[in-house]
């Protein structure tokens, strides 16, 4: 921990000016009234919500929820440098966590070292998808943009011929975190095929 405290105030204040920037990272995903594109700062507010709301849906009772909304709050701060990966883009996917290991080790080094080392081992908790808060956390993370498709006439995922077989391929392991979750994500996908807004798995 820095001996000056002016010195860890300003490394602070550097930090929470440069993830501001957050605020321009627009996703694939539309908002559900303007149907805009959503960026990295409003999703991480919304999956926060959903945290607070849906917690009592999660596998294990005895989560550690201010742990989770950490996790959350940090988890797409890699994206200021790395951009936002669309889920269903097989190339960028590839080296999406190298790059963002890379992001990891700049925006978080901006913090005093203490700091630095408890963000960094939150995103590594966030990916590795051990404990119960990450598969919580990663949960609400791919339920949000499901919920939002499905309420935007699944706009992203016609946009870009995602089907509904890799829909549930990618979001599998949201049974993982939170079981009533999913099984209320594959009813509202399967709804979106009925409704045509979302493609069937091909035939094969």
């Amino acid at each position: 921990m820095e001996k000056d405290p002016a010195s860890r105030l300003a490394r602070q204040i550097e930090f929470i000016f440069e993830v501001d920037k957050l605020k321009d990272i627009f996703r694939q995903t539309l908002t559900s009234r303007s149907r805009r594109a959503e960026n990295d700062a409003e999703h991480s507010w919304h999956l926060c919500l959903c945290v607070i709301v849906l917690a009592e849906h999660a596998n294990v009772p005895s989560l550690d929820v201010l742990r989770v909304l950490k996790m959350l709050i940090v988890h797409d701060l890699v994206e200021i440098d790395a951009g936002d990966t669309f889920a269903y883009d097989t190339a960028r996917m590839a080296d999406q966590h190298a790059r963002e290991a890379v992001a990891a080790e700049r925006i978080f080094g901006l913090l005093p070292s203490d700091q630095a080392k408890e963000f960094r081992a939150l995103w590594d908790e966030f990916e590795d998808r051990k404990t119960p808060e990450a598969r919580f956390a990663s949960a609400v993370d791919r339920f949000q943009p499901m919920l939002l498709n499905c309420r935007t006439e699944g706009a992203a995922w016609r946009r870009h011929g995602v089907t509904h077989d890799r829909v549930l391929a990618r979001n599998a392991h949201v049974a993982d975190g939170a079981k009533p979750l999913w099984e209320y994500a594959v009813r509202m996908v399967q709804e979106a095929v009925d409704a045509g807004h979302l493609a069937p798995k091909p035939n094969t």
